[in-house]
């Protein structure tokens, strides 16, 4: 597992041996290769970039390509306990959507993603450059992010869009922040579900 990946840790913990997992963005397989030596899940992965799908498949992961702008069409509702996307929210553009389509079809969502409003983000902003940081390691010309959102942001989309916040853990450097995560946090990771 990669060192810097501690949402992966807390991901595992949320999830329960022998569950239906969906990886959302799986990128080569880790996460989930993972979680099937960890927690012995039934795991797939959708993937839209070729090499990566390739890469996914050399981890022994079952990966669908699919344009996750699109929605999950074709999959079940509530097949799966969990479906996971993995600091890959800020990436999309139909991000209402793509929330919508993973309680749609899991029981239960997990998302992690960096925190734009991250103290040392906000410094960089003030000294006229946009950040690059370990949550955030591209450029501003070649970054694949196409959202730049804070933990108070997401909030209240999830509540905007009735959408039960479960559980939030934010972290600086893979230490727990208690208090002030919106500015102290440099990454956030929720257990999603359905309100009602």
């Amino acid at each position: 597992m990669t060192a810097y990946r501690y949402d992966y840790e807390v991901i595992t913990q949320w999830i329960e041996p022998g569950e239906k997992v969906l990886d959302l963005g799986c990128g080569d397989g880790d996460l989930l290769k993972h979680l099937m030596q960890v927690r012995q899940v039934q795991g797939y992965g959708v993937e839209n970039d070729p090499d990566k799908l390739l890469a996914s498949v050399k981890n022994g992961v079952n990966v669908i390509q699919m344009d996750l702008e699109k929605g999950l069409v074709g999959l079940e509702d509530g097949f799966f306990d969990h479906v996971i996307m993995s600091l890959s929210l800020q990436a999309m553009h139909n991000t209402q959507g793509i929330l919508h389509e993973m309680l749609r079809v899991g029981r239960e969502a997990v998302v992690s993603f960096p925190n734009f409003g991250y103290w040392r983000h906000r410094q960089s902003i003030l000294n006229g450059r946009m950040p690059v940081s370990e949550s955030l390691p591209h450029q501003w010309f070649n970054t694949p992010n196409v959202r730049f959102f804070t933990i108070a942001d997401f909030d209240a989309l999830c509540e905007m869009n009735g959408i039960a916040v479960r559980e939030r853990l934010a972290f600086d450097e893979g230490k727990l922040m208690l208090d002030e995560p919106n500015f102290l946090a440099s990454v956030a990771v929720y257990r999603l579900g359905r309100n009602g």
